[in-house]
C-alpha cells in the first residue's frame, strides 16, 4: 500500500460509485466532473495496490472482489461523515439544524407529510431529511438520526417508543366492486383481480402466512405505494393500512372479518441524541403523529359500533 492513507474524497467518490453504478452517475451525484471522479477511483486503486476496484461491462462498472469487501466500510465512513456535518448544523440546545428520519414507502409518502408540515411549521429552523426504505437504517452508524420501525429495535443504545398496532385490511374502490361480481366468502377471490407482490420474498411469506388461500396476484409489485395507487384506480382488491384506506370513502374494505393482520409501530432513536434538543423536538412530534394515526383506526371501529347499537 501506498505510504499516504487514502483521502476522504477518494473513498466518497468509491462509495457514491457503487451506489450508482458508474462514473457519469456518481459524478453528478456529487458534484464533480467524470474525469474526476474516474481519477480519483484510479487514486484510490493505486492508493491501496490491490489492482482494479471496478471492471467495465455493457451494464456499467462491475466491482471486483476486494470492491464488495471494501464497499461496507466505504458506506460506513459516508454514513458517518453525513452525521457529521448534521451535527455540527447547529448547537445541541438550539431547535434548529438537520435531522434524518428513515420510514418506510408507505408510512414516509402516506403518513408523515401532514406531521412534517405541522412540524417545520413550529420549528421553521429544522431542516427534515426523509428516507424512504423498507430496509432498516443502522441508527448505531447514524444512517439516519431516528426512524419509525414495523419490526421491535432490537440494538442496543437505543431510545425506543413503542407506538401501537397498525391493522392491515383488503380493501377495493369502490366502482371496481360496483363492476365485479360480489364477495361473500374467501373463495369468491377467485374471481377477482388481486394486487400482491412480485419478488419480494419476505413479505410473500407473511402474507401465505396470514391468508394462506389467498389467490395468486394479478398484479403484481414489489413497490407497496405502487399497489396502493392500483387500490385507488379500481385495479382490484389490495392490502392496505386501514387508517390510510378510512380516509379515502371510495374504498371499501373487502371481507373485513375473514383477513385481517397488523403492524407494530415503533419509534427509536440513538440514546446519545436525547439531549439534543432538536433530535428531542423531531422524535416527540413523530411519537404524537404516529399515535394519531394509529388512533383514527380505534375511534374509526368505535364510531361504527356506537352506529350498529343506535340502529
Amino acid at each position: 500500500m501506498d505510504s499516504s492513507d487514502p483521502g476522504w474524497d477518494l473513498w466518497r467518490t468509491f462509495d457514491a460509485v457503487m451506489r450508482e453504478g458508474s462514473l457519469s452517475s456518481a459524478a453528478r451525484a456529487l458534484g464533480l466532473t467524470q474525469p474526476t471522479a474516474g481519477r480519483h477511483i484510479a487514486d484510490l486503486e493505486a492508493s491501496l495496490g490491490s489492482g482494479a476496484l471496478f471492471t467495465r461491462s455493457a451494464r456499467g462498472l462491475q466491482p471486483t472482489e476486494t470492491a464488495m469487501a471494501l464497499a461496507p466500510h466505504a458506506a460506513a465512513m459516508a454514513a458517518a461523515a453525513a452525521a457529521l456535518v448534521r451535527t455540527a448544523s447547529a448547537p445541541a440546545g438550539a431547535a434548529s439544524g438537520v435531522v434524518r428520519i428513515s420510514a418506510s414507502e408507505v408510512i414516509g409518502a402516506e403518513v408523515l407529510p401532514p406531521i412534517l408540515a405541522a412540524l417545520h411549521a413550529a420549528h421553521p429552523g429544522l431542516t427534515l431529511e426523509l428516507v424512504l426504505t423498507n430496509a432498516q437504517s443502522d441508527l448505531l452508524r447514524r444512517e439516519a438520526d431516528l426512524a419509525i420501525r414495523m419490526v421491535e429495535p432490537k440494538q442496543q443504545a437505543l431510545l425506543v417508543k413503542s407506538i401501537g398496532r397498525i391493522s392491515l385490511g383488503f380493501y377495493a374502490h369502490r366502482d371496481y366492486l360496483a363492476r365485479s361480481e360480489a364477495i361473500e366468502r374467501p373463495a369468491d377471490l377467485n374471481r377477482h383481480a388481486i394486487i400482491g407482490f412480485d419478488r419480494d420474498a419476505e413479505s410473500l411469506r407473511l402474507l401465505d402466512a396470514v391468508w394462506p388461500d389467498l389467490p395468486a396476484s394479478a398484479l403484481r409489485t414489489d413497490n407497496q405505494l405502487a399497489q396502493i395507487a392500483m387500490v385507488r384506480a379500481g385495479c382490484g382488491i389490495g392490502v392496505m393500512q386501514k387508517p390510510i384506506a378510512m380516509r379515502d370513502a371510495a374504498l371499501a374494505p373487502v371481507l373485513p372479518d375473514v383477513f385481517g393482520a397488523d403492524l407494530p409501530v415503533w419509534i427509536a432513536m440513538h440514546e446519545d441524541l436525547r439531549s439534543t434538543r432538536r433530535m428531542r423536538i423531531v422524535f416527540d412530534a413523530m411519537v404524537q403523529g404516529m399515535t394519531a394515526h394509529v388512533g383514527a383506526q380505534r375511534a374509526a371501529v368505535r364510531s361504527s359500533s356506537q352506529n350498529r347499537r343506535s340502529r
